[in-house]
């Protein structure tokens, strides 16, 4: 949903609509997906300034999208979700990363989500 937001500029709720009407009858896991898409455009500006300011080197708006909204996904995950442990947010992370990305996105994505864990001190 994040990376449709992302390719076409529709709104959450927009994404989240497409999303679930396309998926057919199987609606595992809607309700923490979606928490996921509203919870972090809620915060957009505030997670993107986060992931901007632990990745020096690269301009989120350069980042590969697929790279850049795992990145999104889990930031938000490690600010709001206080019950995720913050292992499980980079392990899964890291997964969606080497599944989706290229072959240098799950060290990339573990890198950033890495810092970013440790600047706002989840355990």
């Amino acid at each position: 949903m994040l990376f449709q937001m992302d390719v076409s500029e529709v709104s959450s709720e927009q994404a989240v609509q497409s999303f679930w009407a396309h998926l057919g009858p199987s609606r595992e896991g809607e309700s923490f997906a979606n928490e996921l898409v509203r919870g972090w455009a809620d915060k957009r500006d505030e997670i993107d300034g986060i992931i901007r300011d632990v990745s020096q080197h690269w301009r989120l708006e350069r980042m590969a999208r697929v790279d850049r909204n795992i990145l999104r996904l889990a930031t938000f995950e490690l600010l709001a979700m206080d019950d995720v442990p913050r292992r499980v947010t980079l392990n899964e992370a890291v997964e969606l990363a080497k599944r989706f990305g290229s072959e240098n996105s799950a060290g990339f994505v573990n890198g950033v989500l890495d810092r970013i864990a440790s600047d706002i001190g989840k355990k």
